[in-house]
């Protein structure tokens, strides 16, 4: 695997072993479900980490970073399987904010 991967490459590389090792996809309300599972995890770890909540025994040793990677992982396969480029959607969405946006948190005063 290179260093560097784009999301299109991260797209491909997830397609190739859901199909190659994974066998195949999930179907997507299974896949969003699995989504909501994986956040709830990340959560867990934010939650002890940043939060006021202490650790448990099962949560000690768990990496924030794998947490937010099988997140993504989820996410990149509904892409997939819905048909989703999320290069496109993500050039996009950088659009949609920068024209809705453009003032609205420079003039936030909650962010001064």
């Amino acid at each position: 695997m290179k260093s560097d991967i784009t999301i299109a490459d991260a797209q491909k590389q997830v397609d190739h072993w859901i199909k190659t090792v994974g066998v195949r996809y999930f179907n997507e309300l299974t896949n969003m479900t699995i989504l909501m599972e994986e956040v709830g995890e990340l959560a867990r770890i934010m939650s002890r980490v940043y939060g006021e909540q202490s650790f448990k025994e099962s949560d000690k040793g768990k990496d924030l970073g794998d947490e937010m990677a099988d997140v993504l992982w989820v996410l990149i396969c509904l892409a997939n399987q819905t048909g989703v480029d999320l290069t496109e959607a993500m050039k996009k969405n950088f659009e949609k904010k920068n024209i809705r946006d453009i003032y609205r948190h420079k003039n936030n005063q909650k962010l001064k």
